[in-house]
């Protein structure tokens, strides 16, 4: 067979085909799970003492470090029944245990990672997340979730094309086996938003933003003291002392769009923006208050800022979706001024009485008006 013959032309593209179906998503990553990121492909039973995994790459495709179960969904720790947010199987991280992966990366991008974790015997739980050289401590005190279960978020840059992402239990519990379980870890390429001349605000919609599980019905926690640059939401900061919730209109109701915020832990709860202003030049800050349709009733407060000037817009919520649109005028003062956003009350879920919750925030814009 001569080597133009379309035969042969016809099987050399079909193994090319095959090669690119079988080598090319895994070679770099940027919206999904990571492989093995459910953790459903299990070590072998010799690789395997009772739960614990017992050599650092039992669990494909992870590399695994100290003390680390491998548990079954419906497993029993004392009189606590343990539960999988999502398919049957999670890995359990002891005293300073840590599973890694690497993955192929662009050098310069922004990524950012979101996985689900509970809590099982320790009262303070908290996570460490790096790729080096970022690196960030996640706190599990607080519980958002009835179910058990939180989804969080966090990002980097990637400083080189391979990235190592490390997540590690730094915790020292009386018992070993003690620690956090991490389920459904995934990966999502961020492209940061500029302002424009339509709105100064960048990323006012939430559009941009982490990865949200397609099976999750709680959000992505978006950690406290989160900075602008290594943000899973660009072009925002978490500057307060509890997280905020992104959520999505597979599973809320959002008054805008895919995205929007909740603000589930009142004052302590915020999101906030710095925008170049022009100072004595007059601006308009306009936004969606409303609520996710999750149960969350009540009479709710949403405060808005813009420097020193400061409006409140009550929202009266029957927990079953809706949103009203409120404008904060003001004289920018400086070259720069801060926009922020929290919750006045706390609230909980109607349903339940254990789930924090709160406002929606959405469709935020901001333009220069020739009158405050």
């Amino acid at each position: 067979m001569r080597a133009s013959s379309p035969t042969f032309v016809s099987l050399v593209l079909l193994l090319l085909l095959l090669l690119v179906s079988a080598f090319g998503p895994s070679t770099a990553f940027f919206d999904g799970l990571v492989p093995n990121g459910d953790f459903e492909r299990g070590p072998k039973p010799s690789d395997m003492k009772g739960t614990e995994v017992i050599g650092k790459y039992a669990i494909p495709e992870w590399e695994t470090t100290g003390f680390v179960e491998y548990i079954k969904s419906g497993q029993k720790q004392g009189d606590m029944l343990l539960v999988v947010p999502e398919g049957a199987y999670a890995v359990r991280l002891g005293n300073e245990a840590s599973i890694k992966q690497r993955m192929k990366v662009m050098k310069g991008m922004y990524y950012s990672i979101t996985f689900s974790a509970a809590r099982t015997c320790a009262k303070e739980e908290k996570l460490n997340l790096s790729v080096a050289p970022d690196w960030g401590v996640l706190p599990m005190q607080t519980m958002y979730s009835s179910n058990g279960w939180d989804s969080y978020a966090w990002a980097f840059q990637a400083e080189l094309d391979i990235a190592e992402i490390v997540i590690h239990n730094p915790g020292v519990e009386e018992d070993p086996a003690c620690g956090p379980l991490i389920d459904s870890v995934a990966i999502r390429a961020l492209y940061p938003p500029r302002a424009t001349n339509r709105n100064l605000i960048k990323n006012g919609d939430f559009e941009e933003g982490a990865y949200i599980f397609r099976k999750a019905s709680w959000g992505v926690l978006i950690p406290p003291n989160i900075e602008d640059d290594h943000s899973p939401l660009p072009g925002w900061m978490v500057d307060s002392l509890k997280a905020v919730k992104y959520i999505d209109s597979d599973h809320f109701s959002i008054p805008k769009g895919r995205r929007a915020i909740e603000l589930v832990a009142g004052k302590e709860s915020s999101i906030s923006q710095v925008v170049r202003t022009t100072p004595g030049r007059a601006y308009a800050l306009s936004f969606l208050v409303g609520d996710a349709n999750n149960a969350c009733e009540g009479s709710m407060i949403v405060e808005a800022f813009a420097g020193r000037e400061t409006l409140k817009v009550p929202y009266e919520s029957k927990g079953k979706g809706g949103y009203k649109r409120a404008v904060l005028r003001f004289r920018a003062v400086s070259t720069r001024m801060r926009i922020m956003f929290y919750s006045t009350y706390y609230t909980m879920r109607s349903d339940d009485y254990s789930s924090l919750c709160g406002p929606v925030v959405d469709d935020v814009v901001m333009l220069s008006i020739r009158n405050p």
